[in-house]
């Protein structure tokens, strides 16, 4: 009978400490990727509701025309929107070379003093390309305009 009664406290304490061990790596899991989730935002909802300055994301529209403004350096401004509202952008770096006015881009970085601050910008050519979400704040604002795959005539 004492035997039984082993077999089984063991077996709770073997699935107690499962628990606990899935507990604790979930929570570590969670820890580690804190930095590595970055939100996207369309520019009207960063207009709406501006994010605090520490908090990190991703900004995605066309970049206006005629805001493209290269500083001294590698410091380049410019406006991104969706159709609904406009954001400044600053960026130091050099931009990739597909990026240009009236083109779909997306940018990381902390929209800080009513300035979206990147510090990484992707450039998309074809709205084939932009981003899912980019595509839907676009639809949304009524400015995106499905493009008809070239026949090759």
């Amino acid at each position: 009978m004492a035997l039984k009664s082993l077999k089984k406290k063991r077996r709770i304490q073997v699935v107690a400490l499962a628990a606990v061990a899935l507990v604790i790596s979930t929570g570590l899991i969670g820890y580690a990727m804190r930095d590595g989730i970055n939100f996207f935002r369309s520019p009207s909802q960063v207009v709406a509701e501006p994010p605090r300055p520490t908090e990190v994301f991703r900004i995605g529209g066309l970049v206006e025309e005629g805001s493209l403004l290269r500083g001294q350096g590698h410091e380049i401004r410019f406006s991104v929107t969706d159709g609904g509202a406009s954001v400044p952008v600053i960026y130091a770096g050099v931009l990739p070379d597909l990026f240009e006015e009236k083109q779909g881009m997306v940018g990381t970085g902390r929209y800080v003093n009513g300035v979206f601050e990147a510090t990484e910008i992707l450039a998309k050519h074809d709205e084939t390309y932009m981003p899912k979400e980019v595509i839907d704040a676009l639809k949304a604002q009524g400015v995106y305009q499905e493009s008809v795959p070239d026949s090759g005539s």
